[in-house]
Order: structure tokens, then C-alpha cells, then sequence
């Protein structure tokens, strides 16, 4: 199948100028492409035909399917470039860095990972004269809906595990990043058949539509645990079963001894990446009093040397925030611990010569449980730095949040860190890093942070329906 393209890929994707929603470049808010604006009845439409094509798409087999994939990987590789150049234009990440073209890659290799990952039914009674088998057959119809600060990728960990496993998806993007969704959707359909994959890019009047949905029988969502709320009430309706990857407030803990200079890179971007827009990053940390210092001085250092600008400029590696709401909270939330009395040890403020949404990569300390910078998910490039003496009150605090998506420990005493870690309250916790994820290891989270696991084998059974063979 040929790869030439007539427009490129924006304007493929983009609807016309008197019928769509103008889609701002994040970083200087001059229009990029117009959204088509999809109704309730396009959805209704949308998944009446996934319906109706999914008993083919499910008869093709696991080797089709994952040939599909695969194939669909390495499309996805050779538009790489005009793929992250439009995401950082509509979310704002850099090129550079872990920011778009990381997540351009990231998406071929997570479709990698869904397609190839064998799926075999699992044997779980056998005595001679009987044996049952567990099969994983698939669901029908899946409703995903993305998230804007990891569009691609994201989107990604919902629809390929979800077309491998035999279902077919109607996907929703969020209203901030529709663009780089509806361009890769518009290279998976260059070689899914028609009506396998639709992208339906609406307000929240369509998500909520796609909540309750009687058409449905799975719901993914990634986005705030109180949107998550709504969608398992709204689900009760038609029992779709759910995963739900919601918000983080996730804690690291910074142990005694820790060799500050060694760690200090992956504590940066595990606070960090993205700009701190990213559900599992890390948005408290707790340091013992004998490195608090040198924590806050390290991070500080890094902070005001990370270079901060347009995405699309080479050797940028922070950019904005994504949009107008998410500044006026990291905003909010910084002057607030300032008439606190915390201490601003760096950034504190917009950039506005960088642009409208900038805001300056920001270290806070002497500030503790109860601002409400620690208490909620800033969801920015800001980290407040709180000082413990004691280790059991940190562990308490780490696990005092209603949310329990990720943790860190961190320590160059890799038994004690694991000792920690047991007792964190997440569904991850990493040791001397924060948010790596790997397409193999299963991700998700506890508490107010949702329910169900993503990737690998984990992933692909969540949704798959099981169905025992007895004999």
C-alpha cells in the first residue's frame, strides 16, 4: 500500500474553516487546523457500524490481525516526523527529548507489543478425566476515550490491544488535542477495513454519550478521577465493563544515604516530563532531612537550565502548558504556597516572552501536607519538596492521598528502597525513577486512580471476554 499522500497530514485531518473548531498552537495560540464536530447521532452512527463489521474483523484471526498491526507500526514509523511535528504544535512537547517524537515511537512500539504478544488459552483444571480451558474471546464494540496531554500514545494503548484482541473502536479525543488523534487514526485506516476504527471528535456531550451507551461493551477512559466517577455511573446503565486510568498524586520518598548526583536526572524527569502534565508523574516529594538540601539545590540547578520554548526549536525540551485552564491551576496553586511562606527556590512565575501559556519550571520547599500544591495534582512543570525526619511519617503521608496511580522510593540502598515500596499505597512503585513505563509490565492504578491494568498479556485479557471450555 502506498504511503504518498495528496495533502499532508493536518490537512487530511482538518475540517473546514466554517463548519469545524479552530485547534490552537499550544505554545503561540494562532490556529493550527479546524476539528470536524462530531454530534450524538455521528456517534450512534459510528458505533452501529463497528458493530456491524466487528464479527468480520474478529473471524480474520489473531495472525491477521496482528499482521495488520504490525504493518500499521511501520506506517506510523515512516510518517514519524509529520506526526510529532503536529502534536507538538497542538499539545505543545517539544520535539525534542522524551516529549513528541519520543511518543511517536512510543505508539509503533506499544502497536508492536499488542500485536505480538501471544494469547494462548489457559489450562486451569485437569485431573485425567476432565480439563477446562480458559479462552479469550472478543468483546464487541470498545469506547475509548483519550486524554490531551499523551494523545497519541495513549490513544494508542487503547485501540491496538482492543483490535488485536478482535473488538472494534469508536474513539473520542479530547477537545484540546483532536488533530493528532484524527491523524493516527487516519494511518491505522489506511489499512484497517472500513468502519473497524472511528475517531469521533466531539464536546463532552458525545463522551458522555459514549459513558452510556447501550451499543458499547467496553469503556476505556484516561482523564480525572472525577470524570471517572461520572462514567462508572453512567456505565451502570449498560454494565459496560471498564478500565479506568485516572488521576495521580503520585509521591516519591527520598531515603537517607541517597547519592543525590546519581539519581538526579531520572528525579528531574520523573517530575518533570512533559512539563509535569502527565498522570503518573511524580507531583510530591518527600526528602529526608540529611539530602533535603541538596535535593532542593540539585533540582533547582536543573530546573533553571532545562531550556523552555516552542516545541517545534531544536534543543527545546519544556514547553507550555497545553491550555488556558491547566495554567490558572499550576498558577493558582504556586501563589498560593508562596503566601504560605514556602519557599520558591526556582521559577515561580510565567514566561511570558516565551509565550502566552508558559510557566517557569518551579522547585518549591519548606512547605508541607495541607498547601493545597501538595494535597492536589498540579498537573504542571512545579514540585513541591517537603522535608521528613522520620520514615514511617513519610510513608504515612505518601499513602495519605486518595489516589494511588504511582510511587517512588529513592535510595542507593536497593533492599531498604523495596522494603519502602511494599508499604506505598499505588498500583506502581518504581525505585530510582518515576513513570517509566514498559509496554510488557502492566499499568495501572489504586485507590481513587481507577481500576484495571493495561499492556502486555494483562492489557489484552482487559479486553477480551473469558469464556471457560469445559470437557
Amino acid at each position: 500500500m502506498s504511503t504518498t499522500q495528496p495533502t499532508t497530514m493536518l490537512e487530511a485531518v482538518s475540517a473546514d474553516e466554517a463548519t469545524g473548531r479552530p485547534i490552537p498552537d499550544a505554545a503561540t495560540r494562532e490556529t493550527i487546523g479546524y476539528a470536524p464536530i462530531h454530534t450524538v447521532d455521528d456517534l450512534d452512527a459510528a458505533i452501529a457500524t463497528a458493530r456491524s463489521v466487528q464479527p468480520g474483523w474478529a473471524a480474520l484471526g489473531h495472525a491477521d490481525r496482528s499482521r495488520i498491526l504490525n504493518a500499521i507500526a511501520d506506517e506510523i514509523e515512516a510518517n514519524a516526523e509529520e506526526l510529532a511535528v503536529l502534536l507538538s504544535r497542538e499539545q505543545g512537547k517539544p520535539l525534542d527529548g522524551p516529549n513528541a517524537r519520543f511518543e511517536v515511537g512510543a505508539c509503533a512500539a506499544w502497536i508492536r507489543n499488542a500485536a505480538d504478544t501471544p494469547v494462548e488459552p489457559e489450562v486451569v483444571f485437569e485431573d485425567g478425566s476432565a480439563r477446562a480451558e480458559l479462552h479469550f474471546e472478543p468483546l464487541g464494540v470498545v469506547g475509548a476515550i483519550g486524554p490531551w496531554n499523551w494523545p497519541m500514545m495513549i490513544s494508542v494503548w487503547q485501540i491496538a490491544p482492543s483490535l488485536r484482541m478482535g473488538n472494534t473502536v469508536v474513539v473520542k479525543p479530547s477537545e484540546y488535542t483532536p488533530l493528532s488523534v484524527l491523524a493516527l487514526v487516519e494511518v491505522f485506516n489506511r489499512y484497517l477495513p472500513p468502519g473497524v476504527l472511528t475517531v469521533i471528535s466531539g464536546d463532552r456531550e458525545v463522551g458522555a454519550a459514549i459513558a452510556a451507551h447501550p451499543g458499547l461493551d467496553k469503556i476505556m477512559f484516561t482523564g480525572s478521577t472525577a470524570t471517572g466517577r461520572r462514567i462508572v455511573e453512567s456505565s451502570a446503565h449498560n454494565l459496560a465493563r471498564l478500565t479506568l486510568e485516572l488521576g495521580g498524586n503520585d509521591a516519591g520518598i527520598v531515603l537517607p544515604g541517597t547519592d543525590v548526583a546519581a539519581i538526579a536526572d531520572n528525579l528531574f524527569w520523573g517530575c518533570f516530563i512533559n512539563s509535569g502534565q502527565t498522570c503518573a508523574s511524580l507531583k510530591r516529594l518527600y526528602v529526608h532531612e540529611s539530602v533535603y538540601d541538596d535535593v532542593v539545590d540539585t533540582l533547582a540547578g536543573m530546573a533553571r537550565s532545562m531550556p523552555m520554548g516552542r516545541g517545534l526549536d531544536a534543543g527545546n525540551v519544556l514547553g507550555p502548558l497545553q491550555n488556558e485552564k491547566q495554567f490558572d491551576i499550576v498558577r493558582r496553586l504556586v501563589d498560593d504556597a508562596r503566601g504560605r511562606g514556602a519557599r520558591v527556590v526556582a521559577g515561580g512565575e510565567p514566561a511570558p516572552e516565551l509565550g502566552p501559556l508558559f510557566y517557569r519550571a518551579t522547585v518549591v520547599a519548606d512547605i508541607e501536607d495541607g498547601a493545597p500544591l501538595v494535597d492536589e495534582e498540579q498537573f504542571g512543570p512545579v514540585i513541591p519538596v517537603v522535608k521528613y525526619s522520620d520514615i514511617e511519617d513519610a510513608i504515612a503521608r505518601a499513602n495519605a492521598s486518595e489516589q494511588g496511580l504511582g510511587a517512588s522510593v529513592w535510595s542507593s540502598d536497593p533492599d531498604e528502597a523495596v522494603a519502602v515500596a511494599r508499604r506505598i499505597q499505588a498500583g506502581t512503585v518504581w525505585i530510582n525513577q518515576h513513570g517509566a513505563l514498559n509496554p510488557n509490565i502492566p499499568f495501572g492504578g489504586t485507590k481513587a486512580s481507577g481500576y484495571g491494568h493495561e499492556f502486555g498479556i494483562h492489557g489484552l485479557k482487559a479486553v477480551s471476554a473469558p469464556k471457560v471450555i469445559s470437557r
